[in-house]
């Protein structure tokens, strides 16, 4: 036999999926099943991370704090950011491109609601699956109060439909980068992204705020991101909290139509994000100064040896990363006495 013909007729193996990356294995609604809406809502890590991140969005919309809010929840998943809101005292009303993950929601709700109407509590069992997490929100005298939120399916990238002007605020936890992959035929990012921030700028009442957490793959997603909003009429920025952490680092787009409003700076100085060449009308990202260049790392000395600048660098590298490191002293770095 041609040893060709043989190798031709092979079979090639399909690469796998990268799992840390969802949206590069098909749509939200089909990622998302019962199964995995199942498994995301009774994660104690992931309700830990949604609820930090939630917290952390709700601190940087600045809302008051003598009235509830109107607030609208984009890619709501399984509602854990909206059990957020609630506990803030917020009206909310979610919208997600995944039944399965409403369908966890609504259940949420539906229980409150009905702990609600029947007293709640009064008799002072607890439910296992949610008590650690205060699911079931209290009154003033012990009574359990119906959620205040509602939910819609949708997918984001169609725009949003909504009268003009009917929210105070705006969060979304870990999904406006689904927009930036096109998992249908006809879809284009540029166009879904621009899409939703002009809905949104529309539904959101004249001094309201929005702030969007998402994972970039890349930076150049981070500026399509920025740039859409700013098309519309958007001012704002992204804020990045934690930049040389790689488990903690979050990025927030926050948006505001204040034209001379800037974003606040993240929990941490630096940004990973690099900076763009093009400049965005009204949403910046937050990095590197214009016109300043890039530093680079020291190098090693020659045969690889480990010069003094290298050591220090290496040093302040491992203490932004939150490592124990050991202080600097005038023996750092300092070249040892040749051999007796």
């Amino acid at each position: 036999k041609n040893p060709r013909s043989v190798s031709a007729a092979r079979p090639t193996k399909k690469p796998e999926p990268n799992m840390s990356r969802p949206e590069l294995t098909g749509h939200a609604s089909l990622f998302y099943n019962a199964k995995e809406a199942r498994k995301y809502d009774s994660s104690s890590r992931m309700i830990g991370v949604q609820r930090e991140i939630t917290e952390r969005a709700i601190e940087l919309l600045r809302l008051p704090d003598d009235k509830p809010s109107f607030v609208l929840d984009v890619g709501c998943g399984s509602g854990l950011s909206g059990k957020v809101l609630e506990e803030k005292g917020h009206v909310w009303v979610g919208c997600d491109v995944s039944r399965d993950m409403l369908e966890v929601a609504n259940e949420r709700i539906e229980h409150k609601r009905e702990a609600a109407q029947g007293g709640g509590g009064g008799d002072g069992s607890s439910d296992d699956d949610d008590d650690s997490d205060n699911d079931m929100a209290t009154g003033g005298k012990g009574q359990a109060v119906a959620s205040t939120g509602d939910l819609m399916h949708h997918d984001m990238g169609t725009g949003l439909p909504f009268r003009p002007a009917t929210f105070d605020a705006c969060i979304s936890i870990s999904a406006l980068q689904w927009l930036c992959y096109s998992n249908a035929k006809g879809q284009i990012p540029k166009k879904r992204l621009t899409r939703f921030f002009s809905s949104l700028y529309q539904v959101l009442r004249r001094g309201a705020r929005a702030v969007l957490q998402f994972y970039p793959e890349t930076a150049e997603q981070a500026i399509l991101i920025s740039e859409c909003a700013a098309t519309v009429g958007f001012a704002g920025g992204i804020v990045v909290d934690y930049p040389n952490s790689t488990k903690a680092k979050k990025h927030y787009l926050v948006l505001s139509f204040d034209r001379s409003y800037k974003a606040p700076k993240g929990l941490t100085d630096g940004s990973l994000l690099a900076q763009s060449t093009k400049k965005a009308s009204g949403v910046r990202v937050d990095g590197e100064e214009r016109g300043s260049k890039k530093q680079r790392p020291p190098k090693k000395g020659k045969g690889g040896t480990k010069t003094k600048e290298w050591i220090l660098h290496k040093k302040d590298t491992q203490r932004k990363k939150g490592k124990d490191v050991k202080r600097d002293t005038k023996y750092t770095g300092r070249k040892r006495p040749t051999r007796f």
